[in-house]
């Protein structure tokens, strides 16, 4: 028969897991009955966890927040059993075969009253934004098991826990195809035909177009898509961006699908100003904030892969 103290030992150590694998979490048992395990899985980019949990509250706060580093995305997939789930405002259930997605920077809380099994999938920040970049994204939202693309998903990322020789490329391409796949579901797009959409993906046009010119500006792209930058800073936030950040990101994103091309030995300094940075130390300090290395070493990592 396990004793109080065990239970607490077993909790305090499951909880100690949990923070070194998903990052900084609290937790509270909701009864005598609970029960916690959690497995990690790597393979090139691909990261997740598998956690069994039972009669516990799981959750960050902003004291969590702040012990935190990450600032990547969770796709969380409910394999057995139920979880409660709190995010930006949303409260939704999670049931076998259910998805949602999770922002690691915002507060969270799951509850978890009977046995349940869920697998979460860090998806980069960059990876997620690039792919939805002409909509908000949605967190807290269920992605219901019988839909399509959940199916689809889950039985890529299940089979993905099967593999143990994937290459670097061939790790992110599965990222990018979950993603693909979830992006329908995560997508906050508003109808085609609302004015506002049509200017903010026109304004997206503009600036990829453009993002090799180093006067790129938002006062350079509301004269040019014809609203003022008051305007224009009102449309970004509308859609949860900061205009000058999203052209600075969107230049970083650019130089690392340059760096990732086989057999590019352009200078460091050269590329970042072909991108439209004029300081290359500015260009190596934002590229490693982005991709957690510096451009060097990005480059090295798939010379190598």
């Amino acid at each position: 028969m396990m004793t109080t103290e065990t239970r607490v030992d077993q909790f305090d150590q499951w909880l100690h897991e949990v923070n070194q694998v998903c990052g900084s979490f609290s937790a509270k048992t909701l009864g005598g009955e609970f029960a916690g395990a959690i497995n990690e899985f790597r393979a090139g980019s691909i990261k997740l966890s598998v956690v069994d949990i039972a009669q516990a509250r799981l959750f960050r706060t902003e004291r969590e927040l702040s012990l935190n580093e990450s600032s990547h995305y969770y796709a969380a997939f409910q394999l057995r059993g139920r979880a409660f789930m709190e995010q930006a405002g949303n409260s939704i259930e999670l049931l076998p075969g259910d998805i949602t997605l999770i922002d690691s920077t915002l507060p969270s809380n799951f509850v978890y009253s009977d046995s349940a099994r869920q697998l979460s999938l860090i998806l980069p920040r960059q990876l997620v934004e690039s792919s939805l970049r002409f909509s908000r994204i949605k967190c807290g939202q269920r992605i219901p098991a019988t839909s399509s693309v959940a199916v689809l998903a889950q039985r890529l990322i299940v089979e993905s826990t099967q593999q143990s020789n994937f290459s670097l490329q061939e790790s992110e391409a599965t990222l990018e195809a979950i993603v693909s796949l979830l992006r329908p579901a995560l997508s906050a797009m508003e109808v085609e035909d609302d004015v506002q959409t049509r200017v903010f993906h026109k304004t997206l046009r503009f600036i990829d177009e453009h993002i090799c010119a180093e006067e790129l500006c938002p006062e350079m792209v509301a004269r040019e898509v014809g609203v003022s930058v008051r305007g224009l800073y009102r449309l970004f936030s509308k859609n949860g961006m900061v205009v000058a950040q999203y052209i600075k990101n969107r230049r970083l994103d650019f130089c690392a699908q340059s760096l990732r091309e086989a057999g590019s030995e352009q200078k460091l300094s050269a590329l970042g100003y072909a991108w439209g940075f004029s300081d290359s130390s500015y260009f190596s300090t934002a590229f490693k904030a982005r991709f957690g290395v510096s451009p060097g070493e990005y480059r090295k990592r798939y010379s190598q892969a």
